[in-house]
């Protein structure tokens, strides 16, 4: 197999369609199919699982998205070093919340690709506790994530904002919330609606173990960003990030409770391992951004 063959593999991996992948690479369809053919005969795997309606990733095919990537971030690296130049071009693959796709990443990405028009961007979305195993998967170059409690090995943050962890309760709701004796939320009272994992749920869990207090669990999703509409429709109370509220649909729908507990706020940025740094896009991409926070 030679680099061609390895882009041509990624394109249509990115892409999932032959048609529009054959397009993309300047080839003839059957030309595109005669390279994965090659690539399939060579590795005595199926890379892609095709119908009439769909392509799909084989599970071989998976694994071998992250050795192509990596192979072709090391020639393009032994193409820098013997010509003495830096090579911005190749992929750049980024994982968000819809909220940091909103807040955090515009100005970035529009700025990045200004100066590196080659490098070809893969942004995918998802709940924010899933970002920094992608990162840790290899499936992902950059992640925005939550900055965790401890160090994860190989793993790299940049802190970009902090932004608090705020109570939120419908408005009907809010107004009969019970208090304790020191005129606070009484958490042993009312019911909560919590992320299933994550930064915040650990937070949370941490200080309710604190205080001795089994909490009244009435909904979990997945996502900071579906806790919010959970709590207008008067599930119970809510724990989210300040900036997903601010950037939520509903945030006019809800009321934010000054006498909940104060819990350690979110710190927001970057996350990559400490490989994925030295390839030239990706590096790129970490430097503007700690240009930014700086």
């Amino acid at each position: 197999m030679d680099i061609r063959e390895l882009e041509v593999f990624l394109t249509t991996a990115e892409l999932l369609h032959f048609g529009r992948a054959s397009q993309s690479c300047n080839l003839s369809p059957s030309a595109l199919t005669r390279t994965i053919q090659r690539l399939e005969e060579e590795l005595g795997e199926l890379l892609f699982l095709r119908d009439n309606r769909t392509v799909q990733l084989s599970t071989a095919g998976e694994k071998f998205v992250v050795y192509a990537r990596q192979a072709l971030h090391d020639f393009q690296t032994l193409q820098s070093s013997l010509s003495g130049k830096q090579v911005f071009s190749g992929n750049l693959s980024l994982y968000a919340s819809i909220t940091a796709v909103y807040s955090l990443l515009p100005d970035l990405l529009e700025t990045y690709r200004t100066k590196y028009p080659d490098v070809q961007l893969e942004l995918r979305t998802g709940a924010a506790e899933k970002a920094v195993l992608q990162v840790e998967t290899g499936e992902i170059d950059i992640a925005v994530a939550a900055l965790p409690d401890r160090k994860r090995r190989g793993i790299e943050f940049l802190p970009i904002f902090t932004t608090p962890l705020i109570f939120i309760a419908g408005k009907s709701l809010a107004a009969t919330l019970p208090k304790n004796r020191d005129d606070k939320l009484d958490l042993t009272q009312v019911p909560l609606v919590l992320p299933q994992v994550g930064l915040s749920r650990r937070r949370l869990d941490k200080w309710l173990k604190q205080q001795s207090i089994s909490p009244k669990i009435s909904t979990e999703v997945s996502g900071n960003e579906a806790i919010i509409p959970m709590v207008h429709l008067g599930c119970g109370v809510g724990i989210v990030p300040q900036l997903v509220l601010e950037r939520s649909p509903f945030a006019h729908d809800v009321v934010i409770l000054d006498d909940a507990p104060k819990l350690e706020p979110y710190v927001v940025g970057l996350c990559s391992s400490q490989r994925n740094l030295q390839k030239l896009p990706v590096k790129a991409f970490w430097q503007l951004a700690e240009s930014r926070s700086a």
